[in-house]
């Protein structure tokens, strides 16, 4: 019989490693699940590689696995290797922290035309995703189009104008280092559909944009000037200073002059796509877009409305950043119109508002896509209290206690999962990766292909 309660969390980036450690606090044995034979999940795929510092997070999730309680087992799909009854039988919770990994749609015309892409794709891409390893981006366009007013967006537009000596040094997938070497893109348009008080990017990455070695910012003066809803509420003590020092930021970026640098970024505002325009190859050409005016929307906020007055921008690449969506877990209650498991604060939830006993969930995939890598902190916690609650009041799941044996469930999943990666089998793919990068001065060469991975974590050589 078990000395402790076990608990599974399915998904190995950030929200499922800070609660790994409040539950290893808390004292209990966790085994952390992940698809990908890699842990880390956002923070390997999602940030930018010329940001290394933000993935030294990465540094902390590595104490937590050296809790003598804690496990990790890679290559492991929810609803096809293992079923989420079956999880409930060896575990006392199943925690779901699987994020958000797909795009929302713009939803106009021509948006499936060639050369119309989520930015998660080309995130996924540029940083050595194994799903999106074999994709192919025309960057041959001298105009681009990012679609959106968030990090993601600058993140973006910063990769696609960085010099090559720039990304030489980071972590970028090596084919996209060779298409990005070889890109013409000479200027990235960035657009939002309200005003500059409304943008969501953080400070930090706004201020970036001004130090990059051969792109000017543009920004014009009359994209910046504040309607006078925008203008009371970053006067008011209702916005914070972030958002005020981006309209700070944004007004200093208008007032300098273009030093001749030859790549530009081009800050846009009040601005919402209607149409994809293509070519006779049925290619991206251009983005129609209308010119918004903010109003209030009744509930102390305000939206963009359409004035009427459009215009074109030509441009071969177009790129939509305007939120993620999660993907359903077979069996597990999925809320279709937000893109969430259906939850409470936390607690799973199912169909008919009951809730799901055992079940929790916790980041991206519980509140949706917002905030920072360490949002995700605060949201563990809170997740983590509902299950001790749970747990006090005898509410957690109740498995069959030969099933939720430690070495029985290791036995289960390397019967079922003949590719099964430990931590042991992910340190080896670290240290290959590593070595790969050293000589060339990088901090790793990211094995882009699961097959490479498996091999390398199984004592084979990687074909390179």
């Amino acid at each position: 019989m078990p000395s402790a309660q076990r608990i599974a969390i399915v998904g190995a980036g950030p929200a499922g490693f800070y609660t790994s450690d409040f539950l290893l606090r808390a004292g209990f044995e966790v085994d952390l699940y992940d698809l990908l034979p890699t842990p880390f999940g956002l923070v390997r795929f999602g940030v930018a590689p010329d940001h290394p510092k933000i993935k030294s997070v990465t540094r902390a999730y590595e104490r937590t696995a050296r809790h003598p309680s804690f496990r990790f087992f890679g290559g492991v799909e929810l609803g096809a290797d293992v079923r989420r009854a079956e999880l409930l039988e060896r575990y006392h919770a199943v925690v779901y922290a699987t994020g958000t990994p797909t795009d929302n749609r713009l939803g106009i015309p021509g948006e499936e035309r060639v050369g119309s892409h989520a930015a998660t794709e080309f995130v996924a891409w540029y940083n050595g995703h194994p799903d999106h390893a074999e994709r192919e981006f025309d960057l041959s366009a001298e105009r681009a189009v990012v679609v959106g007013n968030g990090n993601v967006a600058l993140d973006v537009a910063r990769m696609l104008v960085l010099d090559p000596d720039e990304l030489a040094p980071t972590d970028t997938a090596d084919h996209a280092i060779e298409a990005l070497a070889q890109a013409r893109v000479r200027e990235v348009v960035v657009l939002g559909r309200r005003g500059p008080a409304q943008a969501a990017f953080t400070n930090p990455e706004l201020l970036e944009l001004g130090e990059l070695r051969r792109a000017d910012v543009i920004v014009d003066p009359a994209d910046v000037e504040l309607d006078e809803h925008s203008a009371a509420w970053i006067a008011s003590d209702a916005a914070d200073a972030i958002h005020r020092r981006n309209v700070e930021i944004l007004w200093e970026y208008a007032g300098r002059r273009p030093t001749g640098k030859s790549h530009r970024v081009v800050l846009r505002f009040l601005r919402s796509p209607l149409e994809i325009l293509g070519d006779a190859d049925d290619a991206v050409a251009g983005l129609r877009v209308v010119r918004n005016a903010l109003e209030p929307d009744g509930r102390g906020g305000l939206r963009a409305v359409a004035t009427g007055e459009t215009e074109e921008i030509p441009c071969g690449l177009v790129l939509r950043s305007i939120g993620y969506r999660g993907v359903p877990i077979p069996e597990v209650p999925f809320d279709e119109r937000r893109g969430l498991i259906r939850n409470d604060g936390g607690r799973v939830v199912e169909a008919d508002g009951s809730p799901a006993r055992g079940e929790y969930a916790v980041g991206w995939i519980k509140r949706g896509p917002s905030g920072v890598i360490g949002t995700n902190k605060k949201d563990a916690h809170e997740t983590v209290d509902l299950l001790l609650a749970d747990r006090d009041a005898g509410r957690l799941g109740e498995p069959d206690p030969e099933l939720a044996d430690g070495e029985a469930v290791a036995a289960w999943l390397e019967e079922r999962i003949p590719h099964l990666v430990t931590w042991e089998g992910w340190k080896t793919i670290d240290a290959h990766e590593r070595a790969l990068g050293e000589p060339h001065s990088r901090p790793r060469v990211k094995l882009v292909r699961v097959p490479e991975m498996l091999d390398v974590a199984h004592g084979a050589s990687a074909p390179r």
